[in-house]
């Protein structure tokens, strides 16, 4: 059974670490939701190691830098974990043995400067090896896309995905995310590779470097945040503010709940909130 909780403070002292997902919970992409950052202050100031973990296809340097122009100072944070950054050290590890990649990418040089310091091109479809599958720009629809997925299954092209989310909140909406696309090049007979969440390795990862045994996950993804905090070992707590808000907005709690969890068929998260305080 779920527990609804008003603030964080009310289960922060059964923690040695909190680790918060982005957009949805701590922003939604353009400015921080309201108590957000006052809500993180609390907690650091109580001594706790807090952490991010998002599924941006992003390096962490630039989503520190966006957090911190939205007013979340860099001091809050021990570390924060990006499945951008996950790919980028794979790659510079020589555990990808692609070197040449056709990009698909949010905004246009988003992958060249997600690459400083790699040893890989970016090149057209023909001449790729893999496809790098980072961002998609807002608005875009699966359907424009079709046309380059069947080029690239008939490429026999691996897909390197470094944004599993198929939705993200923006100021103004739901728009579709990578996630979506490559689960559309799955269907088509597609191999893809994911990096982020709610895949084990990242969680491991970060757990590995924070040194700590209690770990809070705080999220608004079923799919991704809570089911990868539940694979790890973590406790989890559900952000009924972000990707479902439209859906806890039009009925009871509970009601919402049982309904999406079965519909995502996963386990419900240990605690929910309606946004950080």
């Amino acid at each position: 059974m779920t527990q609804r909780i008003n603030t964080l403070a009310d289960v922060a002292r059964d923690y040695d670490a909190i680790v918060f997902d982005q957009w949805g919970v701590l922003h939604n992409g353009t400015a921080p939701y309201s108590g957000a950052i006052d809500c993180l202050a609390n907690l650091a100031n109580s001594g706790l190691t807090l952490a991010v973990l998002s599924n941006s296809g992003k390096r962490t340097g630039p989503n520190a830098r966006r957090m911190a122009d939205m007013g979340f100072a860099p001091s809050l944070f021990t570390q924060i974990m990006t499945s951008g950054e996950a790919l980028w050290r794979d790659i510079d590890a020589g555990k990808v043995p692609q070197r040449h990649f056709f990009c698909i990418e949010r905004s246009a040089g988003d992958a060249f400067t997600w690459a400083d310091g790699l040893p890989v091109e970016f090149t057209d479809l023909e001449n790729a090896e893999a496809v790098l599958l980072m961002g998609l720009p807002d608005g875009t629809r699966l359907a424009d896309w079709r046309p380059t997925l069947r080029a690239a299954l008939d490429a026999d092209l691996p897909i390197y995905c470094s944004n599993p989310d198929c939705q993200s909140p923006r100021a103004d909406g739901l728009v579709i995310s990578p996630g979506a696309l490559a689960f559309t090049y799955i269907d088509m007979g597609g191999d893809v590779t994911f990096y982020g969440k709610p895949h084990l390795r990242i969680f491991d990862a970060l757990a590995l470097s924070l040194g700590v045994a209690r770990i809070l996950m705080v999220g608004d993804s079923l799919e991704h945040d809570i089911a990868g905090a539940q694979a790890a070992g973590w406790d989890s707590l559900l952000v009924q503010g972000g990707l479902y808000a439209s859906d806890f907005a039009q009925a009871d709690h509970d009601a919402v709940l049982a309904s999406l969890v079965t519909a995502k068929a996963c386990r419900p998260p240990k605690f929910s909130i309606e946004v950080l305080a």
